[in-house]
């Protein structure tokens, strides 16, 4: 259960705010009254939620490059930020087949400027380091992937994200081992998620996204794996995890510091077919367009979280199942379409998630 009153008056650090996941992130901090600094290039695209939201209005912003690691290391100190959750990140394996030195800069390197900063800045307590599930290496199990199974990249994205994994357990055996917490008092940990859906989500080459544009252009859906299975989670599941894994951080950084996964149950894998095939009978359109498969890339064909650990020691489960998160994605989208106020809306889903939370 997350903690209102901890997060009351707590300096944040939040690079990669003005993305999906960093941008519903930053407004749940700022509604349990945190005091949210920002750090991350101009918003992605054209619309998006951070400026939905207004939430310039909302947090303190720096626009730069997580690469620029002057740069950062100024933001950061000048945010005086205990917590930080770095976001910050090229997320999207396509874009990674098409600039492979950006990505592995971007993730691996912005990593590093981050250990490093707080390595030298001595201010900040906690790091929540987010990584992706693509970060194990295919082995091409039928079961989830735990946090001590082997780390790997086929393609240039899930590469960058193992290297990420490598390099933040390096830097904690290094310069933050659990022994010597008492002298340097830094819990550092990595998180793992599914594939994560939701309202205010407009990138390109994923899949929800894609589907509402194609029912915006009454255009066929195009899919490069009909049949591939991921796991599917709404955006507020692992964010969940992360705010309560950065509580227990704080309270008890040896306990804490080591690699999370944060995935929907087992039964909860779909395919990307199943999930095209809910979505669209949720915005009530009779026939589903043709799906057509289209060749592409090489991306894995199963994937599937071991999340035991969160659930042992976190005291965290998923919430919402795959066909809820669905449904509030749609409940989300339409109310944008109404032209309601989506930070309301954002409110609204948060306080219903944490209501059925206890």
């Amino acid at each position: 259960m997350i903690h209102t009153a901890f997060w009351q008056d707590k300096n944040v650090f939040v690079t990669g705010h003005t993305g999906f996941k960093g941008a519903w992130l930053s407004l749940w901090l700022h509604r349990l009254g945190a005091k949210v600094t920002g750090y991350a290039l101009a918003p992605p695209t054209v619309p998006n939620m951070y400026e939905i939201c207004q939430m310039d209005q909302l947090i303190s912003s720096t626009t730069a490059d997580i690469r620029d690691g002057e740069r950062l290391t100024q933001a950061l100190a000048a945010s005086k930020a205990e917590i930080v959750f770095h976001l910050a990140a090229q997320p999207l394996v396509s874009v990674a087949y098409k600039t492979p030195k950006e990505t592995l800069e971007t993730n691996i390197l912005g990593t590093i400027h981050m250990l490093e900063a707080i390595r030298t800045g001595k201010q900040v307590r906690v790091l929540v380091n987010i990584t992706s599930d693509k970060c194990y290496k295919d082995q091409k199990w039928l079961w989830g992937y735990r946090e001590n199974d082997a780390l790997g990249g086929y393609d240039p994205y899930s590469a960058s994200k193992a290297c990420a994994e490598l390099v933040i357990a390096a830097y904690r055996d290094s310069f933050f081992h659990t022994k010597a917490y008492e002298s340097h008092r830094v819990g550092i940990a990595s998180a793992r998620a599914g594939n994560v859906i939701g309202g205010g989500d407009w990138a390109p080459d994923r899949l929800v996204p894609d589907c509402f544009r194609a029912v915006e252009q009454k255009k066929r859906i195009l899919l490069r794996q009909p049949q591939a299975t991921r796991p599917w989670q709404h955006v507020l599941d692992p964010l969940s995890g992360y705010l309560l894994l950065a509580e227990k951080l704080w309270e008890n950084g040896p306990e804490y510091s080591e690699a999370w996964n944060f995935g929907p149950e087992a039964r909860e894998t779909k395919s990307v077919e199943w999930l095209v095939n809910r979505l669209y009978q949720r915005l009530g359109i009779q026939e589903i367009p043709v799906i057509q498969q289209v060749g592409g890339f090489h991306e894995t064909a199963w994937l599937q979280l071991d999340c035991s650990r969160a659930k042992r020691k976190l005291g965290w489960c998923p919430q919402w199942d795959v066909g809820k998160a669905v449904d509030k994605t749609v409940e989300w989208m339409q109310a944008y379409y109404d032209r309601q106020s989506m930070r309301t809306v954002c409110y609204r889903q948060i306080e219903e998630y944490l209501a059925e939370n206890g």
